[in-house]
């Protein structure tokens, strides 16, 4: 055991080299690294069962035993485990703020490890052993989900450094080139606590794709012109990817001539309110602007004195039932398969494996949506191991989250976007802007279908805060 550390946390990301530094301390005699401890979906390792003899839904309902086991029962020397963003948030405070927890901070170009991501996603290979069986696959770069891939990094990376300002502690930093050294590692290893060094590294993991990214990308000029309007700076090795984006910032939307700025929250009436702007300037939706980040958006902002911003809250229950349908019920693009997996296997959620079919009934419908408010409460008070999204967050932390940039001119209800959207378009000088017009839900029964007094007050119950910080009655 470590005289400074009583066990070590490896902060990384998937497709960061996070195996291959593991199997590196693991060839270190001391040191012992279990895996992903706090995946949602699994325990360590997607096969095991356990972790020191606590299993998955023991660590689900006690995180923190865990934690204990790994810090005071590893054998023969100190323990640790690899931690990503999405990881149970459940510990993550305790990790940061202690500082007999070694924290190792891996990082690795984002483009690189992106395009790693989609190479396995395509191939279905997430580790390398034998070269001979590696498969290789050519992919095409989605500037959009890049940016969503990036803020996540990078918002991870700023938690990660404020905590470690604040409580004046030192993380040690490896980069993904670093994995290669001999050198590096041994140092790491004494940091540790180990007092045995190595003389050669693990050579049973390989490095999956080492072509170059313009030999694995199909529209890689395409990808180079995005990753230039991005303007980072040496992405490679700095561990805090500048500048500081708030995780938002990518979705707002900007009308194509009219100075209106739409800032969504998610599982609201994005696409009415999409589909408005453009009614505004008569255009298609490609011509909107999008996909912005901050410098963009000052410079937007500047070029446009007299702008107007907004965003629009939707009732809570009709916003539950919208992240049910489009993130959890179905399969299609876009969903949360992973989460959708977990809700089904660990939480009991009584959907279908697969697409709803014609023997998913209305009140199929009822009773699984009734049992995902009562999920939705326990994840919004964090008793879950599955991290909040943006998607069933409360409206209120989503706009409190607005304002670490940006601070909307205007909160719109939804059922009043007829009244006030014209008239904020008319302050800032549209002559005749028209109504919005509703878009439904996707789903395979309407929320009028179902809706009980049990569904009311569960999501009075789950939502309390949107409730009495934005007035909203009963839904019906």
């Amino acid at each position: 055991m470590s005289d400074r550390f009583d066990c070590f946390v490896v902060f990384a990301e998937m497709r960061t080299g996070s195996n291959f530094l593991e199997a590196n301390l693991n060839a270190f005699d001391g040191i012992t690294c279990h895996g992903e401890a706090f995946n949602p979906h699994f325990i360590g390792y997607p096969n095991s069962g356990d972790i020191l003899g606590v299993t998955q839904s023991e660590r689900d309902a006690a995180p923190f035993r865990l934690l204990d086991e790994i810090r005071h029962r590893t054998p023969g020397g100190i323990g640790g485990f690899r931690y990503f963003h999405d990881h149970d948030p459940r510990v993550l405070q305790t990790l940061l703020d202690d500082p007999r927890v070694a924290k190792i901070v891996l990082t690795r170009n984002p483009a690189d490890s992106y395009i790693s991501w989609k190479i396995a996603q395509a191939t279905g290979q997430w580790k390398l052993t034998n070269v001979k069986r590696r498969k290789d696959a050519r992919v095409q770069f989605d500037a959009q989900e890049f940016e969503t891939h990036l803020a996540a990094l990078q918002d991870f990376q700023v938690t990660l450094m404020k905590a470690l300002q604040t409580t004046a502690q030192t993380a040690f930093y490896v980069a993904y080139e670093d994995l290669q050294d001999v050198d590096v590692m041994n140092g790491l290893a004494r940091w540790l606590g180990a007092r045995s060094q190595l003389d050669s590294l693990n050579t049973a993991l390989k490095r999956q794709n080492p072509e170059p990214l313009s030999e694995k990308v199909e529209n890689f000029d395409q990808m180079a012109t995005a990753l230039a309007r991005l303007d980072r700076f040496n992405l490679a090795r700095t561990p805090n990817f500048e500048p500081r984006r708030g995780p938002v910032v990518p979705s707002y939307i900007a009308a194509a001539r009219t100075p209106l700025l739409y800032m969504p929250i998610r599982s609201g009436p994005e696409a009415a309110v999409t589909q408005w702007l453009c009614a505004l300037d008569g255009v298609d939706e490609d011509a909107l602007v999008t996909k912005f980040n901050q410098g963009s958006l000052r410079a937007w902002k500047r070029e446009r004195p007299g702008h107007r911003s907004f965003t629009v809250v939707r009732h809570p229950l009709a916003r539950a039932h919208e992240a049910f349908c489009s993130k959890i019920l179905t399969t299609k693009k876009g969903s949360f398969a992973g989460i959708r997996k977990t809700l089904r296997r660990a939480h009991n959620l009584p959907i279908p494996e697969g697409e709803p079919d014609a023997s998913y009934n209305a009140n199929a419908h009822r009773v699984a949506f009734t049992a995902w408010l009562e999920w939705v409460k326990a994840n919004l008070q964090g008793q879950t191991a599955v991290r909040v999204d943006g998607h069933w967050a409360t409206q209120a932390q989503c706009i409190q989250g607005m304002a670490e940039f940006t601070l909307p001119d205007m909160i719109v209800r939804e059922d009043e976007m007829a009244g006030y959207l014209p008239a904020l378009a008319m302050q800032v000088g549209h002559g005749a802007p028209a109504d919005p017009l509703s878009v439904p839900t996707a789903a395979p029964f309407s929320l009028a279908e179902i809706h009980d007094d049990t569904i009311e007050a569960l999501a009075r119950d789950a939502y309390q805060r949107d409730y009495v910080m934005f007035g909203f009655d009963n839904w019906a």
